[in-house]
């Protein structure tokens, strides 16, 4: 059996710990809950029969009973309509008992994502998918940003570094990650550059970030000769690539072993921004609860 590779053994990169950040998190959430005077309560919709989206409500519901936020989870048929899922979402906007909502995806074909999330109160959209809540970021209100994006940052952050007039690149223009990310830093009076994978002469750029994002979903898209020396590189990209022994695994957007090399920080892929989104949205619970 092939033994698992330590990402870290060889790098001169400091790594971003997702895996610690996100126990502090947890941790300051479970305090908040215990001192808090109202209960916490997430209620997720899965419509379909999606097996990750079926583990993944699993594994939520132990994460949120480990830190005290009660987890209730409705589940609607694959076959369900457009307005069933409408109807549910509308039912908990009007359930006082219900402090936060998700959906979760894939929704059922025919169902649009976007449409579904636009219905979700504003004030208990955890992972601030409401375009509402997005469009908040530009007015500083972060405490329901999209929970990647919030994740991200916060990861830039704890690198120490001072991000006022700081060059970040962003790599992918998502709705609900690249953007928001790009915003946040442009906050934080970073001077941000937002690109794609179909960015002519890409690296031209990224090697000129004191802070590098890549959110395009691309595996090793970042290779050595893109980074900075000494850059904060965080990885938000989540690829599934055939390894040499012919088995799949998780893999980032970053070319990690040889970024490590120039990087000043690194976040590794599994164990980066994975661990601190799925934080961030038990931190988005418990302010949408007012606790």
């Amino acid at each position: 059996m092939e033994a698992a590779s330590d990402p870290t053994s060889s790098s001169s990169a400091v790594p971003i710990d997702g895996k610690n950040l996100a126990f502090q998190v947890r941790r300051t959430v479970a305090r908040r809950v215990a001192e808090g005077k109202r209960r916490v309560r997430l209620d997720a919709v899965l419509a379909g029969e999606d097996k990750g989206a079926d583990i993944y409500a699993h594994n939520q519901r132990k994460t949120c009973a480990a830190v005290g936020i009660e987890y209730h989870l409705h589940r609607l048929p694959a076959s369900a309509s457009i307005e069933e899922v409408e109807d549910q979402v509308r039912a908990l906007n009007e359930d006082d008992d219900v402090t936060a909502i998700m959906v979760h995806l894939p929704l059922p074909e025919g169902v649009e994502a976007e449409r579904v999330q636009s219905l979700i109160d504003e004030a208990k959209d955890v992972e601030g998918v409401n375009p509402a809540n997005i469009g908040n970021i530009v007015y500083g209100r972060r405490s329901l940003v999209p929970c990647t994006a919030l994740a991200s940052v916060e990861m830039i952050e704890s690198t120490g570094i001072e991000l006022r007039g700081k060059r970040c690149v962003i790599v992918g223009a998502s709705n609900i990650v690249g953007k928001p990310i790009a915003v946040l830093l442009m906050r934080a009076e970073a001077t941000v550059i937002s690109t794609n994978k179909y960015t002519e002469d890409l690296g031209s750029l990224t090697r000129t970030a004191d802070v590098l994002v890549s959110a395009a979903g691309v595996a090793g898209l970042i290779t050595r000769d893109m980074v900075k020396p000494g850059a904060v590189v965080v990885d938000v990209g989540i690829n599934r690539v055939l390894g040499a022994n012919g088995k799949r695994r998780t893999v980032g957007d970053v070319a990690f072993e040889e970024v490590a090399e120039v990087a000043g920080h690194l976040s590794p892929v599994p164990g980066g921004v994975g661990p601190m989104t799925v934080a961030m949205l038990l931190r988005n619970t418990v302010e949408a609860a007012g606790v």
